[in-house]
């Protein structure tokens, strides 16, 4: 196999190109209402994926919000691109060892699905070569390092309108491509994590869920190079690399044996058979049945048997055609193989084959929909993929799911959707721009890692947890409050992730410093820490409003002492027989009693200075 990734990186720096702030919200404004038309590009062809975007007929509305300008709407020329942006793209150019181009010319990329308002992207190309070196002693090639306008956040769909919002629109993205270079799942999220951490160390880059995200290309031997979109879960990035080299490994499979049985597919406008089916009062084809839309049956000859997933493998060529009828508008399909199920029948399924003229390894597809037009025009997008599969994978977008698997988007974009934007100048980069970005070169990961590890002697593993898990300025800023670095490190890197592991709990660097101070100062013990957490994340208000909550507050060390004999007193017998050696029989139920009140090794202590006096009280040994 071979990867290679594209991550991309929005900026803190307001718009790419109007001044409005590069920041979210959730106040909505007056909305208004396109329709977008896919246009040839400088070549003048209309580029593929932007011709079947425009065949699906739909509206686009935007929502405004309080910070959005007549730039964002279209209705004004972009301004001068934002330096601050710029000034970031070329200091990335400069850690990668990439050669800035001599001339920045802004581009046009035409995107039609309605996350921009004019039907375009902008974006320019800042510079190309370059290499990232892995800790593993490899080096990743860098291909291009662009600067573009991240896209409008959409916010849904019904009855053929999308509405997106405008916030997003135009905040600068950062693109930093990689070369085919990747060899591996894990080692395509150790490059995301190399590149993230570079960027981050540029101070200028939102932070946040959504705020970076990775495109990755994937292509096995005799497959295709597939782009998956928009992943931004990076603990994901190696199970999409190795579930997409698994979906190959299925399809070319099933394209062997399509080619063993010269399979072949039939006429793609397909076989009206919605007579077959007046009479089915349940699933996804009985709405023919009153007369809402035809049903459409496409032969697919040889294929039979092969649509269905493979043994051990959730991959399967029914679910590829299925993506193509969901991509033209149509909720799915129907294939031969998973039948009888869904209200189809045996004698439904006998019927449609007499029709076809089917044979025992043959197949078939059924479709329907309300509208005979867009019915037909998906049979036909199914049967392109259809016979694509006799040729083994098609290249293609996909969408990442949350499983770690994919869905398939639309054809690879290319060449033809791109044009000169005749509004923003060229861009000179001078040498004198470079020599200055030069003299102020933030301090790189790598060095970063070993300046936390001397520094607060810690491990490079932890450290490394701390720097690649984008934590290191809270790691700082608790530190330099005077907390201890090893319990500031797994508060951070274990503690607080486990109390959410969806990442929506974002305590307060107040919050965390209180909740650090009352574990210093024996408050509570270490150990009580994740406690304290959950309440939080649970909703308490504060860490003593928590701590009060879970009955961790009050605990004496006299206290401890008072539980330690009663358990040693309990189990005097024991104690007399094994004496030291019953330490570990009765440290878990001492545990059980004062867990997270006091610190662990004090209890060991407590425990075994009472089994040495036979837990007969603090005095018992004085007596004697």
């Amino acid at each position: 196999m071979k990867a290679g990734l594209e991550v991309h990186q929005q900026l803190a720096t307001g718009k790419l190109f109007c001044a409005c702030p590069s920041e979210l919200t959730e106040e909505v404004g007056p909305t208004f209402v396109r329709r977008l038309r896919a246009t040839s590009g400088e070549n003048l062809r209309v580029d593929r994926a932007a011709s079947l975007q425009a065949e699906r007929g739909l509206r686009y509305r935007y929502e405004t919000g309080p910070a959005n300008c007549l730039v964002d709407m279209d209705e004004e020329p972009p301004h001068p691109m934002n330096e601050a942006a710029l000034d970031t793209a070329l200091t990335l150019a400069v850690l990668l060892d990439a050669r800035p181009v001599d001339e920045i010319a802004v581009m046009r990329k035409i995107v039609i699905d309605g996350s921009n308002t004019s039907g375009f992207q902008r974006t320019a190309l800042i510079a190309m070569g370059g290499h990232l070196d892995l800790a593993s002693g490899r080096s990743v090639s860098i291909q291009s390092i662009c600067l573009e306008e991240d896209a409008a956040r959409r916010m849904g769909e019904e009855s053929g309108e999308v509405t997106y919002r405008l916030d997003r629109l135009g905040i600068p993205l950062i693109e930093i491509a990689t070369g085919p270079d990747v060899r591996s799942g894990p080692e395509a999220r150790e490059v995301a994590e190399e590149i993230g951490a570079l960027l981050r160390a540029t101070r200028r880059v939102r932070r946040g869920i959504g705020t970076i995200r990775e495109d990755l290309n994937v292509s096995t031997d005799g497959g295709q190079r597939i782009e998956i979109k928009g992943v931004q879960e990076l603990r994901l990035v190696h199970e999409y690399v190795e579930g997409e080299v698994r979906r190959q490994e299925v399809l070319l499979a099933v394209r062997e044996a399509l080619r063993a049985r010269q399979a072949h597919v039939g006429d793609p406008g397909g076989v009206d058979v919605t007579a077959r089916f007046s009479d089915i009062v349940q699933g996804p084809l009985s709405a023919a049945s009153r007369h809402e839309g035809p049903i459409l049956a496409l032969a697919l000859p040889g294929f039979g048997g092969l649509l269905r997933s493979a043994p051990g493998s959730d991959e399967r060529l029914g679910r590829e055609l299925a993506d193509q009828a969901r991509a033209a508008g149509l909720r799915g399909l129907l294939h031969s193989d998973e039948l009888p199920n869904y209200g189809v029948t045996a004698d439904h399924v006998a019927a449609v084959r007499a029709d076809l003229g089917s044979g025992p390894d043959d197949a078939f597809a059924l479709l329907t929909d309300r509208s005979p037009e867009r019915a037909r025009g998906a049979l036909r997008r199914v049967a392109e993929r259809a016979a694509a599969a006799l040729d083994g994978i098609p290249g293609e977008t996909r969408d990442p799911l949350p499983d770690g698997r994919t869905r398939y988007s639309r054809p690879l974009p290319g060449g033809d959707r791109m044009y000169p934007e005749t509004d923003v100048p060229p861009i000179p980069v001078t040498p004198e721009r470079i020599a200055r970005i030069r003299a102020r070169l933030p301090e790189r990961p790598s060095a970063r890692l070993a300046r936390l590890a001397h520094d607060h002697g810690l491990g490079t593993e932890v450290v490394r947890q701390v720097v690649y898990g984008d934590l290191e300025d809270r790691f700082e800023e608790l530190t330099g409050r005077g907390h201890s670095p090893v319990l500031v490190a797994r508060l951070l890197t274990q503690e607080l992730p486990a109390a959410a592991p969806d990442g929506g709990f974002e305590p307060s660097p107040a919050t965390l410093d209180a909740l650090l101070g009352a574990a210093e100062s024996g408050r509570i013990a270490k150990e009580g820490i994740p406690t304290v957490l959950r309440g939080l994340a649970n909703g308490a208000p504060s860490v003593e409003a928590a701590i009060g909550a879970a009955g961790l507050g009050g605990f004496t060390a006299q206290d401890l002492d008072a539980v330690v004999a009663r358990v040693v007193d309990a189990n005097a017998e024991l104690v007399r027989r094994r004496g030291p050696e019953s330490f570990s029989a009765l440290m878990g139920d001492v545990m059980k009693e004062v867990r997270g009140r006091r610190d662990g090794r004090e209890v060991a202590e407590a425990l075994r200075r009472a089994i040495a006096r036979g837990g007969r009280g603090p005095d018992a040994v004085g007596a004697a």
